[in-house]
Order: C-alpha cells, then sequence, then structure tokens
C-alpha cells in the first residue's frame, strides 16, 4: 500500500492566521523542505505588519500559539470587554509588565483586549514606562489587526472604535 506524502494540516493556502506577539498573517504556501536530513512541512507564512515572510513547522504551529482569525462574534466579544468594569491591578510596573506579556504571549483576542484596557487605564491614573508603554501599542496593533480582519473594517475604523469603547465612563 502506497503512503501517501500529503498530510493534514491546520491551516490552508490563503487562510489569514494570528501569530502571538507578531500579529495577523497569511498562508501563503505549505512547503516540504528539508532539514537536518528529513523532510519537514513548513508553512509559509507572510507577516504584513512587519513585511516579513517566516517559515513555521506545521507539527509546531499550535505550539507557537498560531491560530485562525477569531469569529466576530469573538471579535465583538472582546471589544465589549474594553468598556467594561476591571480591577485595577498591581502599581509594580515590573510585576504588571510580565503579567500583561503573558497574556500577550497567550494570543487569545479577549487578552490582548484585557492588556489593552488595563493598560490604558493605567496610562490615565500615572504616564507608563517605556516597556509598558510599547506593551500598550503592540497590543493595541495586535487588536486593531484581528478585529479588523475578522469584522471587515478598516484598520482606523476599529481603532476609532477602540479608543470610544475605553473612553466610556461607567
Amino acid at each position: 500500500m502506497a503512503t501517501s506524502n500529503i498530510k493534514l494540516t491546520t491551516f490552508k493556502v490563503n487562510q489569514e492566521i494570528v501569530y502571538p506577539l507578531q500579529g495577523v498573517g497569511k498562508v501563503i504556501t505549505i512547503e516540504n523542505k528539508e532539514f537536518k536530513g528529513e523532510e519537514v512541512l513548513y508553512y509559509i507564512i507572510y507577516l504584513e505588519v512587519s513585511d516579513m515572510t517566516i517559515m513555521v513547522p506545521t507539527d509546531k504551529a499550535e505550539g507557537l500559539g498560531i491560530r485562525a482569525i477569531v469569529s466576530k462574534d469573538e471579535s465583538k466579544k472582546a471589544l465589549k470587554l474594553i468598556s467594561e468594569d476591571y480591577e485595577p491591578i498591581t502599581a509594580d510596573w515590573k510585576m504588571r509588565y510580565q503579567m500583561n506579556l503573558d497574556l500577550l504571549k497567550s494570543g487569545s483576542v479577549t487578552d490582548i483586549a484585557t492588556v489593552v484596557r488595563t493598560l490604558y487605564h493605567r496610562s490615565k491614573v500615572k504616564e507608563l514606562p517605556i516597556l509598558e508603554r510599547k506593551l500598550f501599542d503592540s497590543a493595541l496593533k495586535l487588536l486593531v489587526d484581528e478585529v479588523s480582519f475578522s469584522l471587515g473594517k478598516t484598520k482606523a475604523e476599529v481603532e476609532q472604535l477602540i479608543f470610544s469603547r475605553l473612553e466610556i465612563e461607567e
């Protein structure tokens, strides 16, 4: 019985995906490449935000947190979360930074929205240290990218939507 060289993959060619901490990308092809003497199947992913093409072994993608773009419902939940009440977090910026970085690494759209909300409101109390400011900017960019793809809106429209929700006073 002949074995097929074609393996089932989680993602398909031309599918939009999210790579945690990197942003939205597109699977441009799936190819076999030789690595250390073995054939390995790779996703070739183009990341528009950094104008970079990367190769990710298909069997490592899930472990890296690569996932499909969320549904419209999930995007709407994330946007709703931004305007909800929240628990203020620690004043220790190093601890806060690590907590938020861990949330971003998880890659879920609601975790990214949580980081945006938390750091935005913290910045209204006191100016953020440089590292946290960069973290806020990254989280905002990731959220805008994914939600704009999910909802079929422009990045400018989504950014305006996010800030209008952040500024809602309860």
